[in-house]
């Protein structure tokens, strides 16, 4: 994801990126006033484009988004699961809100009408070339802040999935091949994902 600015600098080839004198400075008032439809994530005042997605990405997500879904369903489960496009507030008087492709909160009262507030149980961000760095450092640190229990991040070009089990801001990290059975630590392994179908 490239940084958002007023002023366009020289891009690179291996990342386009724009500054401004008011990079860490928008507020949620900026986020909230973007027009509609535009895609972005506020990190601590500075904006971050969502770069549109690939087919794989899509499918990936979808398929992760139905299997939970059906898995709560089928277990009268108390979270939900909700996929990209729902603002998440993550943290209280601070300007940042994200958009993970697929999060589940377990706890009703986090959400509202305008989005989440706090820190999802578990949260499935998809790496594109686009955010591969933004993913594994900048969005693992941050979920780490907010309290996240579990996060993954599905890689479909290198065909692995990292799962950080994040506990006291440090993690236990296992590494998974699509056509593993990965095991979610949230239900205790009672829900496994698994991604063959999209393995090359």
């Amino acid at each position: 994801m490239d940084a958002l600015s007023l002023e366009k600098t020289e891009e690179s080839a291996s990342e386009k990126k724009t500054t401004t004198d008011r990079r860490g400075k928008f507020t949620l008032a900026d986020y909230m006033a973007l027009p509609e439809g535009t895609r972005m994530e506020l990190i601590d005042g500075v904006f971050y484009d969502m770069a549109g997605t690939s087919v794989v990405h899509n499918r990936v997500q979808n398929d992760a988004y139905q299997k939970v879904s059906e898995f709560i369903q089928s277990n009268d489960g108390d979270c939900e699961v909700f996929t990209a496009g729902v603002d998440v507030f993550l943290f209280e008087n601070r300007d940042t809100v994200v958009q993970p492709d697929v999060f589940v909160v377990c706890d009703p009262d986090k959400v509202d009408d305008h989005g989440m507030n706090g820190a999802p149980d578990w949260v499935i961000e998809i790496a594109s070339p686009s955010n591969y760095r933004h993913d594994y450092l900048s969005k693992l640190n941050l979920y780490m802040e907010a309290g996240v229990r579990e996060y993954w991040i599905i890689n479909p070009m290198e065909q692995n999935i990292s799962v950080y089990i994040i506990e006291d801001m440090d993690f236990e990290l296992h590494f998974y091949g699509f056509t593993d059975d990965v095991p979610v630590y949230i239900y205790g392994g009672k829900l496994k994902l698994n991604f063959s179908r999209f393995a090359e």
